[in-house]
């Protein structure tokens, strides 16, 4: 079943987190995920706001997870830490 990719950021330092998604869209995209979401227009209904939100679609859990532990996300999420609060999980979904 498909799987989203859910982030919820804020950005605490852009020039590194500029490299963090520079890097983080073609590893996405090599294990099979497209973004449907990435920031734009939001309401924050419950919980702690974050203004930069994303949304990526996988074929699974699975390939999100392994994107999420390759070497090429790894890379690319070092550049995220410190420059960035964020929580990220995976949900399958119906289709």
């Amino acid at each position: 079943m498909p799987a989203l990719w859910i982030a919820h950021v804020t950005v605490t330092d852009d020039d590194a987190y500029g490299k963090y998604a520079a890097l983080a869209g073609p590893a996405i995209a090599k294990h099979g995920g497209h973004f449907i979401a990435r920031g734009g227009r939001y309401v924050q209904l419950e919980g702690k706001d974050r203004p930069r939100n994303v949304v990526a679609k996988f074929p699974s859990v699975e390939a999100a997870e392994g994107c999420y532990h390759s070497p090429e996300y790894q890379e690319a999420l070092s550049h995220a830490r410190g420059a960035s609060e964020r929580e990220l999980l995976v949900v399958e979904i119906d289709e």
